[in-house]
């Protein structure tokens, strides 16, 4: 544990940013605290919310200078604890929730400029505006922040069509652990004039610098979206329709989350007017969703060959076509919603795991029949996209099952989890990060050469090891 800042070092932060912005009071401090899930909660002697990227890197010289810990956080959304504080560590939160502008928007050119702390949701908007698409699409985009999707690269539901979020930045400002200020926002497509260096920080989960802002890529908005339900027996035959929608719809394919039937239960029960989307019960379902550029119905009728395609091969055995936007974003409701009606059902152990696509299948009948034979009465909700091949494979606790005593488990079901990703050769971190939380996981599963490399890259960027630490690679300093 590092020492925690005195009186007269966070008098010394708190000028940076001004008195009303520098939180001492535990009362103001607490919303940065806790973790979504309530699986951390952290202690911290400074909130500091800098508004701009010159207020950003004065704190992190002061940091760098005092070997101060800091931690970065965007808006507190993150499920790995890397964004909450160590309680006794002595780490300030850095919060970049008022770095909040959209700088520039170029529809000709398909670019967005936006600070750290601008909302997803608000990207979103403001490409809309300009007649453009910003793709990454997540359950928590109303208050998940763009600095803290580009530090954990992140996913979502389009990530068959459009990528995660490396893929979606074109630059970087980013705040170096000495305070100097990468100014890296370049708009180019193409640049092969040396090292990308962007790519180093998205995805680094705060630990090699602090991004303040990212250029962004736009897309042309679908000018029709067709959105179907179908519910099938296993995964194997949800394989199957992915095959068909993407040899039907190519590019167009925009959607493809699989859930078990328990999950759509759970949703059904729990979310506040939702409806089953088919009459019968499925093992399985899957949300497809097409989108054209044109809007001469093609988008539906590649949807309709394609789950009659399915239908006649008795691979899918129901399914239906939304009528209307409204019963669209129904559809999309009951897959967002999969995460967070997890709670009423009591604990639930957690994990966000990748394989490749076409194996996806049998990890998943391999992963449900450790569990169940482990864990009798356990309640397997897998659920994800099965376009790329993430799955949330999470576990409710058995049906009037004691929640600590089920929650006591988590680390012998990870283990039992995570050999049959390493079986697969599938990640243990698909897409929510490593953080504080799969940090001995990261450590023990990565060929040492990797784990080398990495941390040659920390003890390089981060000298004095102030930025996360502890998070992604264990903290090796408390100077």
């Amino acid at each position: 544990m590092r020492a925690a800042p005195s009186a007269d070092l966070i008098a010394r932060f708190a000028a940076i940013v001004g008195p009303s912005h520098a939180l001492t009071d535990p009362l103001d401090q607490a919303r940065y605290l806790v973790e979504w899930r309530d699986l951390y909660r952290g202690e911290t002697p400074l909130v500091l919310r800098p508004g701009t990227t010159r207020e950003v890197a004065a704190i992190l010289r002061l940091a760098h200078e005092t070997g101060t810990a800091v931690v970065p956080q965007g808006g507190n959304t993150g499920l790995v604890g890397g964004q909450t504080p160590v309680p006794g560590s002595g780490e300030i939160v850095l919060s970049l929730e008022r770095l909040n502008r959209v700088r520039a928007v170029d529809p000709a050119g398909g670019t967005l400029i936006a600070e750290a702390g601008v909302t997803l949701e608000a990207v979103q908007a403001a490409a809309a505006e300009a007649g453009r698409l910003f793709p990454l699409t997540l359950g928590s985009q109303g208050s998940c922040r763009i600095g803290g999707n580009v530090a954990t690269n992140a996913g979502g539901t389009a990530v068959l069509a459009y990528g995660n979020m490396r893929d979606l930045v074109l630059g970087l400002e980013v705040v170096l652990a000495d305070g100097r200020v990468l100014n890296g926002l370049k708009r180019l497509r193409k640049d092969n004039a040396g090292y990308d260096l962007k790519q180093l920080f998205i995805g680094s989960e705060g630990t090699l610098g602090v991004v303040t802002a990212a250029a962004l890529k736009l897309f042309p908005q679908p000018a029709e979206t067709a959105v179907a339900f179908a519910g099938m027996a296993t995964p194997q035959a949800a394989l199957a329709l992915l095959v068909r929608a993407r040899t039907a719809a190519g590019f167009g394919l925009t959607g493809f989350e699989l859930m078990i039937g328990r999950g759509l239960d759970f949703a059904v029960r729990h979310i506040d007017g939702a409806r089953r989307p088919l009459a019968c019960p499925h093992g399985w379902y899957v949300l497809v969703e097409i989108s054209g550029n044109l809007a001469d119905g093609g988008a539906r009728r590649a949807m309709e060959a394609c789950l009659t395609e399915a239908l006649d091969a008795g691979e899918i055995e129901d399914a239906t076509m939304a009528q209307s936007g409204a019963q669209a974003a129904d559809f999309w409701r009951l897959r967002h919603g999969m995460s967070e009606v997890q709670k009423f059902e009591g604990g639930s152990i957690k994990h966000d795991v990748s394989v490749a696509v076409n194996e996806v299948p049998d990890f998943l009948d391999e992963a449900i029949r450790a569990v169940e034979a482990a864990f009798p009465g356990c309640r397997p909700v897998p659920f994800g996209h099965m376009g790329d091949g993430n799955i949330h494979f999470n576990v409710s606790q058995p049906v009037g099952a004691d929640k600590a005593a089920f929650l006591a488990e988590w680390d012998r079901m990870n283990a039992l989890v995570h050999a049959v990703v390493a079986r697969y050769e599938g990640s243990v971190a698909a897409e929510h990060g490593v953080g504080r939380l799969k940090q001995a996981l990261l450590e023990a599963g990565k060929d040492p050469v990797e784990i080398d490399l990495m941390r040659a890259l920390k003890d390089a960027l981060d000298p004095r090891g102030i930025l996360n630490p502890g998070r992604v690679l264990a903290d090796r300093r408390a100077d």
